[in-house]
């Protein structure tokens, strides 16, 4: 794996114009500092993209297992980081509202390790299946699988509408596969396996046992959250917005009902989401606005 290109980072400008165009403090804490903590990595990484990517080779056989942390948070150049980070601010809006800012870390850090060690499954099982030592030897880097895993947490507590995969509607729950078949049909040099295993882990928490694992483990930190029941409401285009109501309060979370996000989607798709961003940064850049407002 070559080392990212020095120049100008288009992919980080745009990225940084789209958080402040959002509002920091319209950023969850947890979600603001996971996007911090990556554009930090990708300006002063700990190690070389070599030197931190995942593979079987590496962790199983050389046991390097410090990868499994340095892999999700390292990325391939800018617009590796763009793409991933701006997916990451809208799934955090609507997950970490939803389910609490300690939750939400304790989510992102379970699946940074966890997406990691099933990738490493898989790899290792394709190469003992199909005798191809090859798959041992591939190496990925990135945030991708961990947001494959929160769309399918999204998706779940998210279960009306439908989003635009190539041109083509298609129901929230089917979401995650038919994007996962269009990455690879779109960019065929990204990790299918990173990206399954993504998937996996969101199904391992959302319909396996992975959540009562995670709860036994917070052990007293999970039996003093009050866990909220969401009341949907739905218009036209599908999901629209959430409350959140609690029948014995709120400890340790905000006390404000969270607004409806989409005064920031407009009811879009992230691909659309993500056009539209881009046009945006670009348009206030080329037209500067001359009345001094914001």
């Amino acid at each position: 794996m070559q080392r990212r290109s020095r120049g100008i980072n288009t992919g980080l400008i745009l990225l940084l114009s789209q958080i402040f165009h959002v509002g920091i403090n319209n950023i969850p804490p947890v979600t603001l500092a996971t996007l911090a903590l990556n554009i930090w990595l990708f300006l002063n990484p700990l190690k070389s993209l070599y030197n931190s990517c995942l593979s079987v080779e590496k962790c199983y056989q050389q046991k390097d297992w410090q990868r499994l942390l340095l892999s999700p948070f390292h990325h391939a150049d800018d617009w590796h980081l763009y793409f991933n980070m701006a997916s990451m601010l809208w799934k955090g809006i609507n997950l970490e509202r939803r389910l609490g800012s300690k939750w939400f870390a304790y989510i992102i850090i379970t699946f940074s390790l966890l997406t990691g060690v099933v990738y490493l499954f898989l790899e290792f099982a394709l190469a003992e299946f199909m005798d191809e030592p090859d798959f041992r030897r591939n190496c990925a880097v990135g945030f991708s699988g961990v947001l494959f895993a929160l769309k399918v947490l999204n998706n779940h507590y998210c279960p009306g509408g439908f989003v635009n995969v190539l041109g083509f509607p298609v129901p929230n729950k089917f979401a995650c596969w038919a994007e996962l078949v269009a990455i690879h049909f779109i960019s065929p040099g990204t990790s299918f396996a990173g990206h399954l295993a993504g998937i996996l882990v969101g199904l391992m928490y959302t319909h396996g046992p992975l959540k009562k694992i995670m709860e036994t483990c917070a052990g007293m930190f999970s039996s003093n959250v009050a866990y909220p029941e969401q009341r949907y409401y739905f218009n036209s285009s599908g999901y629209s917005g959430y409350q959140d109501s609690y029948p014995y309060g709120r400890p340790g979370h905000y006390a404000e009902v969270p607004r409806n996000y989409d005064v920031y989607t407009a009811g879009l798709s992230e691909e659309e989401q993500l056009e539209r961003a881009l046009r945006a940064s670009l348009w206030d850049r080329a037209h500067p606005r001359s009345d001094g407002k914001p």
